[in-house]
């Protein structure tokens, strides 16, 4: 993980003859080298769970009208599915869940009551459920490849009372006072490190892909005391 730091200066600089300083540092990109070892791919689920413990709590805590009269969810790219069972533990309105991600991730994840693991790629279809929820997903990704990602969860949730639930940062203005906000940007960091052109976005950026993909409204709330924002985007 600290690898792709040692390529980052040729990254910015424009010089060198790959995608990304991960790619440079270990030859293969973050999701392919995931695949291939399984040592890495745990580390990364073990990363985002622990996270996800904290995160869920307190969106649950000060964002919990996201989640009402969502009867059947859908966690793309949920990992081992621990964002997706803190969240059902916490509302019993959700009944099914459907943990959405790649097949080499969800095989290892546990099973849970009411949650079915399910293999796939969100670039191609989205199970269908109705609400979507990403929850760092998207700051893996250029805006293109995030329309694309967003436009499969729009066909996966009914037109007429559906939503998309989005928990990730929002960069703030230079002169917000948030003493979380260079956090955020450090995280903005770490995707041009490891991705090939993910990164955080302003409120902005993220209005541009959302509109973009389809979505008619969203509205945004960011969770006091948290990194995290929640974004609700609505067909």
């Amino acid at each position: 993980m600290l690898s792709p730091w040692l390529k980052l200066s040729s990254r910015v600089s424009g010089n060198g003859d790959y995608n990304s300083p991960f790619e440079a540092a270990h030859g293969k990109d973050v999701w392919a080298y995931a695949s291939s070892n399984p040592g890495h791919n745990s580390l990364i689920n073990g990363a985002m769970a622990s996270h996800a413990r904290i995160a869920m709590s307190a969106i649950v805590d000060r964002c919990p009208e996201a989640f009402e009269g969502v009867g059947c969810l859908v966690d793309v790219g949920g990992g081992d599915g621990t964002a997706l069972r803190t969240l059902m533990k916490s509302c019993p309105s959700i009944s099914h869940g459907i943990n959405f991600d790649l097949p080499h991730v969800v095989s290892v994840a546990p099973e849970f009551d009411g949650v079915e693991n399910v293999g796939g790629d969100m670039f191609e279809v989205v199970p269908k459920a109705d609400a979507a929820f990403l929850m760092w997903v998207l700051h893996d990704w250029s805006d293109e490849e995030c329309i694309v990602i967003l436009r499969k969860c729009r066909e996966a949730i009914p037109e007429g009372w559906g939503k998309v639930i989005i928990a990730e940062a929002v960069i703030g203005e230079k002169d917000e006072v948030d003493k979380y906000n260079d956090v955020r940007l450090a995280l903005d960091m770490v995707m041009l490190a490891h991705t090939e052109k993910g990164k955080e976005r302003s409120i902005e950026e993220w209005e541009y892909v959302v509109k973009s993909a389809g979505f008619s409204s969203f509205t945004v709330k960011h969770i006091h005391s948290s990194i995290v924002s929640v974004i609700q985007a609505y067909p």
